[in-house]
């Protein structure tokens, strides 16, 4: 009985670690059907980070997986605080999800743990600074939209994940951000989502065309001096 406690608690923290927090729990509960999907409306996150090719290129080998593990701790601690669950991590990129019965509730998590992702990752870099380390800062793109989540994959190998093209919206969002000079980005539909005391911080900065969306988007950011409202 100590021997199938121990190794369901190893498997479970396997799950959790590799999987994430509730997809983990999904997996070992058995939905682990190929092709099983759930639709839903998810605030959407995508994240990387600024200049990770350049860094990439010119910091020692033996810097680049310390650098990465720095930047993806305060980026998982920060959305997992704020209640979201982290599905994929992709290089230097996060992909994650934040749902409450609330759609404008889960904007406002989202924007906590945008706003708590910076403030950490100014002690970080203070802390990469002082001895000599290559430092960076997050772009961050938040959007809503109907996702499918659930497995993707073959009989062999399987992903569970969210797809869809709000996702693929989001991802071209967060591709605009370095062009764009600004660390975060906000679509019309999030903002359309969020709390009228959260779009107060929310600044438009234009209309542009996304990669494969037919309509062209306004897109927003945060008033600096609004940040700490979300905290």
């Amino acid at each position: 009985a100590l021997r199938s406690a121990s190794l369901s608690r190893i498997a479970d923290t396997l799950a959790q670690t590799y999987l994430g927090r509730e997809t983990g729990r999904r997996v070992l509960a058995g939905t682990i059907v190929r092709g099983v999907a759930e639709k839903m409306r998810s605030v959407i996150w995508f994240s990387d980070l600024r200049d990770f090719t350049r860094t990439a290129d010119t910091a020692p080998p033996e810097e680049i997986i310390p650098f990465l593990n720095d930047y993806a701790e305060v980026t998982i601690d920060c959305v997992h605080e704020a209640g979201g669950e982290v599905l994929k991590l992709m290089g230097d990129g996060v992909l994650a999800i934040f749902n409450a019965d609330d759609t404008g509730e889960a904007c406002r998590a989202a924007l906590q743990a945008e706003q708590a992702l910076r403030e950490r990752t100014a002690v970080l870099n203070s802390e990469r600074s002082a001895e000599n380390h290559p430092v960076t800062n997050p772009y961050v793109a938040l959007h809503v939209g109907e996702v499918f989540y659930g497995n993707i994959g073959s009989r062999e190998r399987l992903d569970f994940t969210v797809v869809g093209p709000a996702v693929n919206e989001t991802s071209r969002i967060l591709a605009l951000c370095s062009a764009l000079k600004t660390d975060v980005l906000i679509s019309p539909a999030f903002a359309a989502a969020a709390s009228e005391a959260d779009r107060a911080s929310f600044v438009s900065i234009g209309r542009y065309e996304l990669r494969g969306v037919e309509e062209i988007q306004e897109l927003f950011t945060l008033h600096e001096s609004a940040r700490s409202t979300h905290s």
